[in-house]
């Protein structure tokens, strides 16, 4: 089914408030995690939540606020917080687990591998604030690693949404997922792409946000509404571009990656993660398993650790704005058909 996107240009300003965690603690109009799962909560008491000091900064307080008695803020302390969420879960609670994505990912990976994983456990990891938007808290706070190690574990589901109304359909539509799932997202101010919650989210099925005969552009979550913007100005250039938001890492929808290969031929990945193991390697996987005919690009972070900046100089300088994307296409399409 193809998308209609809202036509939004992405803010990449330099402002204070697009790093620092002290001013976006009060900004963050578009971190509705806490205020769904609060709605949530009203109808159903399986519902618990639990954070890491971070409870401003994922606007998971939204919740604590409305539901005291189904919160726990655990301080700085997530691989307790993981373990403790593995316990409540058999208990018959779904709990829902936030912190920044790193340590998640990296700093709790044992205790979901081997406490929610391995036992197949309804808890849900909200890791936000997602590959390099942590910006100048350097690397040990930047998730560019996480799709890699997560979508390795057995059982485990990944979404990763990108807007306010595909975060609320997400969680909604996944209540009673049986199992594990992560949550990968960005840090609670990004910009809308879907018009309304109901076109947002369908687990394991992509969306087409845009027809194209070009290319194809595979992409999701942090890097989808550049990938949007790009699009529509490489369409002034003559360059019609295939978005496809593939919101669900795991399971994969490998049937619109054969799609987009019959289409156009040639397939680009766009992301805010490592090339290795990320949406690129996913999509690489599906064109090998099927002996797929077509051209393949990647971009992303190619095998470093970022630079320490505010996230929109990083978005720059590693050309994941809308203006670096659109240079990535365009040499990609253009330097493929001289070939």
């Amino acid at each position: 089914m193809v998308y209609n996107p809202v036509h939004e240009k992405f803010d990449n300003s330099l402002e204070e408030g697009s790093w620092n965690i002290s001013i976006a603690n009060g900004e963050g109009s578009s971190a509705v995690s806490g205020k769904v799962l609060a709605d949530i909560r009203n109808e159903r008491d399986d519902i618990v939540v639990f954070t890491a000091d971070v409870m401003y900064s994922n606007r998971l307080a939204d919740f604590a606020k409305a539901h005291p008695e189904s919160f726990i803020n655990f301080g700085i302390s997530e691989q307790h917080m993981v373990s403790a969420a593995a316990g409540i879960a058999t208990t018959g609670k779904i709990p829902y687990i936030g912190t920044f994505a790193s340590f998640l990912s990296l700093l709790s990976c044992e205790q979901i591998r081997t406490s929610v994983a391995y036992p197949n456990l309804p808890v849900r990891l909200i890791g936000h604030h997602s590959g390099m938007t942590m910006g100048f808290y350097g690397t040990s706070h930047h998730a560019l690693e996480d799709l890699s190690i997560l979508r390795s574990m057995a059982e485990m589901t990944i979404i990763c949404p990108t807007d306010p109304a595909q975060v609320e359909a997400a969680i909604r539509s996944t209540v009673d997922h049986p199992g594990p799932i992560y949550f990968r997202m960005g840090r609670g101010r990004d910009k809308q792409v879907y018009e309304n919650v109901s076109e947002a989210f369908e687990l394991g099925k992509a969306n087409e946000l845009r027809d194209g005969k070009d290319v194809s552009v595979i992409t999701n979550g942090l890097t989808l509404r550049s990938v949007v913007d790009a699009a529509a100005q490489l369409e002034e250039e003559g360059i019609s571009v295939n978005v496809i938001d593939m919101h669900t890492i795991k399971p994969f929808d490998d049937e619109a990656v054969k799609q987009a290969v019959a289409k156009t031929g040639k397939i680009m990945t766009v992301e805010e993660h490592s090339v290795i193991g990320g949406i690129g390697s996913c999509a690489a996987e599906v064109i090998a398993d099927n002996n797929l005919n077509c051209e393949f690009s990647r971009h992303g972070i190619y095998d470093e650790y970022v630079l320490i900046g505010p996230p929109a100089a990083l978005y720059n300088h590693y050309d994941l704005d809308a203006e670096g994307v659109a240079k990535r296409i365009r040499e990609f399409v253009i330097g493929s058909n001289k070939e």
